[in-house]
């Protein structure tokens, strides 16, 4: 099967950082465009959440500023392997309740065929609120995980 437009999610972590690198890898040897996409979980987690998000309109621009500096670094690691590789590319960063919706979203409005994505790793209890598991889940293209 041959891909043209490959949507890689990224957080900046190390497990993101091997999905880009397969990403882009996978692209260049199918002539294909890479979007990128950071999804910000809507809301402030609190000590009795959960881990979950819950929605807030009140966040300081400290945060703020922080939460756009770390997309920006996210997304240029992309940028910056795509263009070493020769791989047309390009950027999104978005704000979800849920960021596996987000991903699934934006696959079909940017045309996208395939997902490279990471997963944490987290097995058992831990992995059932797995944002990896929703997009394998629900994704409108086949998703290609990396550990």
């Amino acid at each position: 099967m041959m891909y043209r437009s490959i949507l890689v999610p990224t957080d900046g972590s190390p497990g993101s950082e091997r999905a880009i690198d397969l990403a882009v890898g996978l692209a260049a040897r199918f002539h294909a465009r890479v979007t990128s996409i950071y999804v910000v979980p809507e809301g402030v987690p609190t000590l009795f959440s959960g881990g979950k998000l819950y929605g807030s309109g009140v966040i300081s621009a400290q945060i703020r500023n922080a939460i756009r500096k770390a997309a920006a670094e996210a997304l240029d690691a992309v940028a910056r392997k795509a263009d070493k590789a020769g791989v047309r590319h390009a950027s999104r960063r978005t704000t979800a309740r849920a960021p596996w919706q987000a991903i699934a979203r934006t696959a079909r409005t940017a045309n996208c065929d395939l997902i490279v994505m990471a997963t944490h790793g987290r097995r058992g209890l831990g992995a059932l609120g797995s944002q990896t598991l929703k997009t394998v889940a629900h994704s409108p293209v086949p998703v290609l995980v990396c550990r």
